[in-house]
């Protein structure tokens, strides 16, 4: 069972998180909280949502799952397929509310990374991405997908504390300068 002060930090994190990644979104913290407050509640009110994911009842990850949902739902996040193609993975990065304004691809060649698997790709945008002072994270939610986030370079490491204080795993994109 979670200790009352550690549930306000996990609770508090999340806020941190909500409002780090969805700004301008006010409702995307308020769904998270939800989660994590009145999980019953929260299960009852996105019952096909979460049908989705198969699932129908509260568990500790929930929050976790609330967040990710709710930026995707406001353009916020893109959650790809293990097996997504390279060109895809590229078009639904640039839907994202949160990519830069300035796009990585324009910037280089990319013919040869169109031939790498969706990890390998995923972290060749990464990389471009951190050359123009933007980042791309994923919401690690223990599944074989990669939900898909866009943030300023400058604020990844934030990300990953406020994550870890509440308990959620979260890797960056081209941070490994060994990966493809």
């Amino acid at each position: 069972m979670t200790h009352p002060h550690d549930a306000d930090q996990v609770r508090a994190s999340l806020a941190e998180i909500a409002a780090l990644l969805a700004p301008a979104h006010p409702g995307v913290a308020e769904e998270v909280l939800r989660a994590h407050d009145s999980p019953h509640a929260y299960v009852s009110a996105f019952a096909d949502r979460l049908d989705d994911r198969g699932i129908d009842e509260p568990f500790e990850g929930l929050a976790w799952i609330a967040l990710v949902d709710a930026l995707a739902a406001h353009g916020l996040l893109a959650e790809f397929d293990w097996k997504e193609d390279p060109q895809e993975i590229r078009a639904r990065l640039r839907k994202l509310e949160s990519r830069p304004s300035v796009d990585p691809w324009d910037l280089f060649e990319a013919h040869a990374t169109t031939i790498l698997p969706s990890d390998g790709f995923l972290h060749a945008c990464g990389r471009h991405y951190r050359e123009i002072g933007a980042a791309l994270a994923v919401l690690d939610i223990d599944s074989d997908c990669y939900p898909v986030v866009g943030l300023r370079a400058a604020r990844a490491d934030e990300l990953t504390a406020l994550a870890a204080r509440a308990g959620f795993p979260v890797h960056h994109l081209g941070a490994d300068p060994r990966r493809p």
